[in-house]
Parts: structure tokens; C-alpha cells; sequence
């Protein structure tokens, strides 16, 4: 049976207008024919009608994407080296369809650097702003004047036009100093050419300092508040030491008793002084006010020495007596510890603290030495010497231990074997009365009661050789203490007994500063000394209870 119905339909046409379209409709269609035709041109236009939305969605973006590459570079299509001029060279093209030329794309013919091809790209790119007229007329003889024989191309020319002088001394300007890569304004150009200067670093051996690795230079920067400019760290210099007096550490309250310790903590603005008036009191070194923290007052022991820990949790306090103490800085809580168990010392008041704050070192009775553990503070073994015991130093990052005393030998101990490695004379030494070990270890001073002063070379000691390589004889008296700054340049050698006996030492080149002590000011009696962990304060401790500090100037940090 045909779909088509038999009777005859008017042929008047329906016009339909979809999407600006008009579709006629014949009248002799049956409606089943027309429902059919009528969906099929619907499902037509909507197909037309996304094609044409997603078509000028495209447009949209496209053309957004234009504007931001306009606005801020070509961040969608980074500029490669090589394309955009291949390109160009393929739509130059002759009358009859042949190309005028071809790029030679090998790179083993290269005869300029990338660095002149950028240059010559750059001065290209960018004009000039305004133009000297002057400077095509004038002419200049750059062979006449010494200083400008180095503009010079070739040894026998001499006079030169304005604007090639001009250049010239642009070019030798960029060469003695050479712009950043921040400065430059061709972003993708800049980028391309931090690839290869990166590459070539790689492939020199050259490492970026840590944390400025990656490409968040900026951020680092500004997460910190380091100085962004440090003065290079040059070589401390001999003969004359720069200086300058501060107010006293302890000007806020002063001691009523000779100044036993004085040491700064290892963020370097916390300082310790101590003495016989039984007090131990903190200050914050600024250099002007020096203000006073804290004190603490122990009934029943005139201080002869106390220590912070080098991780700066506690300080151990020590007198003639057969405890000690110790004084938490975090709980601000004083805990009495003592006497050891099994030993019948009277006096603890001689010890040394490892640098990895796990153990103390205290002088016994005939020549032992009793260690300590600064977590329990309980006895964990005891070391024995021939003769006397009067002086300690830990070295090697505290596995090692030295010793002297009165047989005027020097001991190294290994602190793990609990056993002694090496025992050797101190030379011209008959009691050795003080110790001291630089902080990377290489060297130790050995004092006596003569006021000799022996620096060896503690590998070649242990080694064998006996000969000290460098023997100070400024002091007359018994040498009470010394210490090593920060770097090891300087060495601080102390006499209780004198007057002003305190000298400073120039480590490299093993002469006496003779600017120090100071001429027109009176140290009294010195008895004790610190360096800062910079190295900019330096602390001394008299018999007169004052803590003078001075500033050396060579060390910009505290």
C-alpha cells in the first residue's frame, strides 16, 4: 500500500522559516511524510547551529589568545630559534616559483656565536629614540689617548667617526659589565639562551646554591630576611687589629666578685657572666643597652666556671665543691647534681663539654678524669693519667679527649674505646697548665706555667712529630686560658696573674696583634674570654667584676 493518499490535496505551500531559511511545504504530503521531513531538517539546522557556535567559539578563543600573547608575550607558542626565519625564507620566492635562497640548517659551519646573533637581533629590533647629529660629523683619534687605544680593531688605526666611537664604547661597556638575565628585555629570547647557559654550567661542573636551583629565585628572596649583599669574607689581616670599645656587657649590674665565665650562646645574643658572688646572670648583647635578662643566685657555691651546652638547652655550673648544677633555659629551673657515686672529689671545678653536647668531662684527683653524661648526669667512666690532671680539650666533634697536666705530657684520648691513642712531651713544657683546640680541629695550643705557648698541627702530632710550629713567648706568667675564634684566625692566650696579660694571636701568620692590649685602657686583671659564634663580639671577663666588649670590625655577624 502506498504511503501516498490518493486524494488530492490543495497545492498551496507553507512557508517555514528556520534559521533564516524559509522551507516550503508541498500540501499534497500526507502527515506521517511531512512529521518525518520536518525532524530530518530539524536535526540538519541543529547540527548547522553548533557547528556555527563551536566555530565562533574558536574565533573567541583564538583571538584571545592573540591578545594575551600581545599583552604578555608568546606564552601560548614560545619563540624557537630558527622556525620563524625557515618560514620566512620558504614564502620568499622568485617570478617564476623557485626560491631566491635556501637556509643551510647544519651546524657545522657555523662562523658567528649565538651571542652576536642575539646582540645583532637585539640593536635590530630596538631603535633609537634620538639621534645625535653631531656625532657623524665629529671625528675622534682614539690612538692620541691611552685609554681608548683599547677600542682600537686593529693596531694601526687611529681616527674613528662619532658613532662608531660611540658603539665602540657601548660594546666595551657590556663587556666589563654584563647585563642580567632579569634585565633583558626579550623574555623568549632570555629564555632560550638561560637553557644553554644552564647546560653549559652542567656541563662545567657548575652547581646553583642551594634553594635558588629552580625558577623561584624571586619567592626565595623574598622568604628571607639574609642580607642580599654580603661583603666577600677576606683573609684576616696582620699587624693591627680593627676594633672598637663597646658599652660593658654587664654595665646594667655588675659583678661584686672577680668574673670567673663569660660565654655567649650559640645564637649570639644571650651572654653568660659568672663569679664568685655566686650569681649568674644572662644579658642580651646589642652592643648599646646589653640589657640584663635574668639572674640567678645559688646560695651555697661560688662559681669558678660555667658552660652552656652547645645545643644551648642547659648550662652546667661548677665551684669548689663535690656537686654541681644545672641550669635548664627552657623550664628557667635549677637542678643540684652530685656528688658522683664512688668518687670523693671536693672540687668538680675544672670540666669541658663535648661539642655534641653528650658528654662532660670533669678533672679528678691523681690524674683521672670523670665523664659525665650531660642526659643523666650520672658517672659513665673515668679515664687515668700518669701524673696530674689540670686541663681539657675535646676534639675531632667529641670522640676525642685531650689531656695535660703535671708530667708535662699531652694525652688523646678515644672517647669510644675509653682508651689513650697517643701521649707525647709538650716541648719545653714541665707542667701544662691550659688547652684549646681550634674548632675545625687541625690545630691545639698547649700552655704552661712557664707562659710558653706551643701551636702544633694536631695530625702531624699524632703523627710523630714532636716539633711545635709555632712557639709564643709574650706571656711572663702562668698561662690561665685560651681560645680559638670562630674561624680559627685568632687565638686569645690569658694570664690571671698579670696585669693587661692578655694577648691576641694572628693564626696564619703566628704574630702578636701590637695594637692589643689597648694602650690608653686598662684590662685589669683578665680572667676569662669568649668570641662570638660570628666573630664580631668579643668578651673579657676581669678581676674588677666588669665584662668589657669590643667589636672587631673584620666580622660583619655576631
Amino acid at each position: 500500500m502506498s504511503l501516498i493518499s490518493q486524494n488530492p490535496v490543495s497545492r498551496n505551500k507553507v512557508k517555514v522559516k528556520r534559521d533564516d531559511k524559509v522551507v516550503s511545504i508541498n500540501g499534497d504530503r500526507n502527515d506521517t511524510e511531512n512529521g518525518l521531513e520536518s525532524d530530518s531538517e530539524i536535526s540538519k539546522l541543529k547540527k548547522r547551529k553548533k557547528e556555527k557556535e563551536k566555530k565562533i567559539e574558536v574565533e573567541q578563543e583564538t583571538e584571545m589568545k592573540n591578545l594575551e600573547s600581545f599583552l604578555f608575550g608568546s606564552i601560548y607558542s614560545p619563540l624557537e630559534f630558527g622556525k620563524q626565519v625557515e618560514e620566512k625564507a620558504h614564502d620568499v620566492v622568485a617570478e617564476d616559483g623557485s626560491a631566491l635562497f635556501f637556509l643551510d640548517s647544519s651546524t657545522n659551519n657555523v662562523e658567528l656565536s649565538e651571542e652576536c646573533d642575539y646582540e645583532q637581533k637585539t640593536y635590530k629590533e630596538r631603535k633609537a629614540v634620538w639621534v645625535d647629529e653631531e656625532e657623524e660629523r665629529t671625528v675622534i683619534n682614539i690612538a692620541k689617548v691611552n685609554r681608548l687605544r683599547k677600542l682600537r680593531k686593529e693596531e694601526d688605526e687611529s681616527v674613528i667617526s662619532g658613532s662608531e666611537y660611540v658603539s665602540r664604547l657601548r660594546a666595551q661597556h657590556a663587556k666589563l659589565n654584563p647585563g642580567t638575565e632579569w634585565a633583558k628585555l626579550d623574555s623568549g629570547l632570555r629564555n632560550d639562551h638561560g637553557y644553554d647557559d644552564e647546560s653549559s654550567d652542567e656541563e662545567k661542573g657548575v652547581v646553583a646554591a642551594s634553594g635558588y636551583g629552580n625558577g623561584e629565585v624571586v619567592d626565595d628572596i623574598l622568604r628571607t630576611n639574609e642580607d642580599l649583599v654580603v661583603k666577600s669574607r677576606v683573609k684576616l689581616l696582620p699587624g693591627l687589629l680593627e676594633y672598637s670599645r663597646l658599652v660593658d656587657a654587664n654595665a646594667e649590674e655588675p659583678s661584686n666578685g672577680p668574673i670567673n665565665s663569660v660565654q655567649f650562646h650559640r645564637n649570639a645574643q644571650l651572654l653568660l657572666a659568672t663569679g664568685l658572688d655566686r650569681r649568674i646572670r644572662f644579658f642580651q648583647i646589642d652592643g648599646k643597652r646589653n640589657t640584663k635578662i635574668q639572674s640567678v643566685f645559688l646560695e651555697d657555691c661560688p662559681i669558678r666556671k660555667a658552660s652552656f651546652l652547645p645545643d644551648g638547652s642547659q648550662v652546667i655550673i661548677a665551684g669548689r665543691r663535690k656537686f654541681f648544677y644545672c641550669f635548664d633555659l627552657v623550664k628557667a629551673k635549677v637542678e643540684k647534681i652530685g656528688p658522683l657515686v664512688g668518687r670523693e672529689e671536693k672540687s668538680l671545678e675544672v670540666f669541658e663539654i663535648s661539642p655534641d653536647s653528650s658528654m662532660i668531662a670533669f678533672v679528678g684527683n691523681e690524674g683521672y678524669i670523670l665523664l659525665v653524661s650531660s642526659k643523666t648526669k650520672e658517672l659513665i667512666g673515668t679515664l687515668k693519667m700518669n701524673g696530674t690532671v689540670r686541663s681539657l680539650a675535646f676534639a675531632d666533634n667529641g670522640n676525642q679527649l685531650l689531656s695535660s697536666g703535671g708530667d708535662g705530657q699531652v694525652y688523646h684520648w678515644d672517647l669510644r674505646t675509653r682508651t689513650c691513642i697517643h701521649k707525647a712531651v709538650d716541648e719545653g713544657c714541665i707542667n701544662g697548665t691550659a688547652l684549646c683546640t681550634s674548632p675545625n680541629g687541625r690545630m691545639f695550643a698547649a700552655g704552661s706555667d712557664s707562659g710558653i705557648v706551643n701551636i702544633y698541627n694536631r695530625d702531624e702530632f699524632l703523627g710523630g712529630k714532636r716539633k711545635p710550629i709555632k712557639t709564643v713567648e709574650n706571656l711572663t706568667t702562668k698561662v690561665d686560658f685560651m681560645k680559638f675564634n670562630s674561624d680559627a684566625q685568632i687565638l686569645a692566650i690569658c694570664s690571671t696573674m698579670k696585669k693587661n696579660g692578655l694577648k691576641l694571636i694572628h693564626v696564619p701568620s703566628f704574630t702578636v696583634y701590637s695594637n692589643w692590649p689597648p694602650l690608653n685602657k686598662n684590662l685589669q686583671y683578665p680572667r676569662c674570654l669568649d668570641f662570638s659564634p660570628g666573630g664580631g663580639f668579643m668578651a673579657v671577663g676581669n678581676a674588677a667584676g666588669k665584662v668589657l666588649l669590643y667589636k672587631l670590625h673584620h666580622y660583619n655577624h655576631a
